[in-house]
């Protein structure tokens, strides 16, 4: 049969599908952010509000939203979540023209929506966590990431497409129907653990449950208690590395396509395809970073094949950022700042990779613990950034962003990638009371 030992990646290679839907879904809207300030009378500040609204909505229900993963499984939750983006994406183009209550709105539903989105990557990750062995995990992070960089790149031809032929209503609309077909497939294909799938063969099996760490074998309805996650310090300095990370990454989903257009003057046509570039390189580094992580994993260890690769990727990602919007030809600067984003994302699986690895049954809950951090960031730059360029230039916006780069690459010599999480770890043992 086909199918024969392959069913994980059938399943991993679904995630980078459904990946790429929901960044679809939420880049969308920096696309038809210039039809929508100039429908209802916004300026770029209030339209950081409506970003803003979406990523912290995301943020605080990612810990949630991944113990909801690890109680009740990815199958259920991600079919869940399909739905309820899918409508609150279609509720983002309801506001008659003229509304006078029109920002309001968009800040509840864009709220609500990333309520619903924050269920994918803990989801994700717990999936991961059962499915993947350990020396796979970073190349099928890697994958299912770069789903990011695939569904943001399509967005801004597809939404400018839509948009011009049908009005930026309708890119919402069409965005929300393949997540709904793409919700339902995901609830036919997956199964939560390998051994309920009635496609997976005796030898899959065995390979999967041979490489997996010793808490990931564990039933999932006894997950971690909340103190051992957020006293941990690699959990931590994780969350820390990856506040920073997504601070400069929401700025290339939220207001990239602003600055190659607005600020650095190209037409809408041009925006659209230079605006693709940055994603294009996430979905290339992504599995790439992945890949790299997996190999030096196995001959030197997770330290390096993990932490180096991730703190070089960041740190490297900084100096093309801080010196990108110095280059006076847009496309030069756009080009430059693309292969910023993509050293960036050469650093994505170790992240999700080291949180599956130590978080074992709860990678839902330690992986959202951490992915509230990277939303934290994301949600400060959607506000921040259009503030810095207002006040002190467009220049000294991406230079914040670059010294952030630092700091998340020094978080990570801080990371112990092999020590598994345990509640004994986190309060004394009888055997250890003096």
């Amino acid at each position: 049969m086909l199918l024969h030992g392959r069913v994980r990646w059938i399943l991993i290679s679904w995630m980078f599908v459904i990946s790429a839907i929901a960044y679809l879904d939420r880049v969308n809207i920096s696309i038809a952010a210039s039809s929508i300030e100039k429908e209802f009378h916004l300026d770029h500040l209030q339209m950081g509000w409506v970003f803003s609204a979406f990523v912290l909505g995301y943020a605080l229900f990612q810990a949630p939203g991944g113990r909801l993963a690890d109680r009740f499984g990815p199958r259920r939750v991600l079919t869940l979540g399909a739905v309820w983006w899918a409508l609150f994406t279609s509720l983002t183009a309801f506001a008659p023209a003229g509304f006078s209550g029109a920002l309001l709105t968009l800040v509840s539903v864009r709220f609500l929506l990333g309520i619903g989105e924050a269920v994918v990557y803990p989801a994700s990750n717990r999936l991961v966590a059962s499915w993947i062995p350990s020396q796979e995990r970073g190349i099928a992070n890697g994958f299912i990431f770069a789903g990011v960089g695939a569904g943001s790149g399509i967005a801004p031809p597809l939404i400018t497409y839509v948009l011009l032929h049908y009005g930026w209503r309708w890119s919402f609309w069409v965005s929300a129907l393949i997540g709904l077909a793409a919700g339902a497939l995901w609830f036919l294909v997956a199964r939560d653990r390998p051994e309920e799938h009635p496609w997976v063969s005796s030898g899959e099996l065995a390979h999967v449950r041979s490489g997996l760490p010793g808490s990931s074998k564990l039933p999932p309805e006894d997950p971690l208690a909340w103190r051992t996650i957020f006293t941990s310090k690699n959990v931590l300095m994780i969350t820390l590395s990856y506040f920073c990370y997504g601070y400069v990454a929401y700025i290339f989903f939220t207001w990239f396509f602003s600055y190659v257009s607005a600020v650095r003057g190209l037409n809408l046509k041009a925006s659209s395809y230079y605006g693709m570039l940055p994603f294009l390189a996430m979905a290339t580094c992504s599995p790439l970073g992945g890949l790299i992580g997996d190999r030096w994993s196995k001959r030197y260890g997770r330290r390096l094949g993990r932490c180096g690769v991730a703190g070089a990727g960041i740190a490297l990602a900084g100096i093309f950022i801080a010196i990108g919007p110095l280059a006076r030809d847009v496309r030069l600067a756009s080009l430059v700042l693309a292969g910023g984003a993509g050293a960036l994302y050469l650093s994505q699986s170790a992240f999700w990779s080291v949180t599956s690895d130590i978080g074992g049954r709860s990678a839902g809950s330690v992986s959202g613990v951490m992915n509230m951090g990277n939303q934290l960031g994301g949600a400060l730059t959607a506000s921040l950034t259009p503030f810095i360029a207002k006040h002190f230039g467009w220049n000294v916006s991406f230079f914040a962003a670059a010294v952030l780069c630092a700091v998340g690459s020094l978080a990570w010599l801080m990371v112990q990638p092999e020590e598994e999480l345990t509640d004994a770890s986190a309060r004394p043992t009888a055997a250890s009371t003096p």
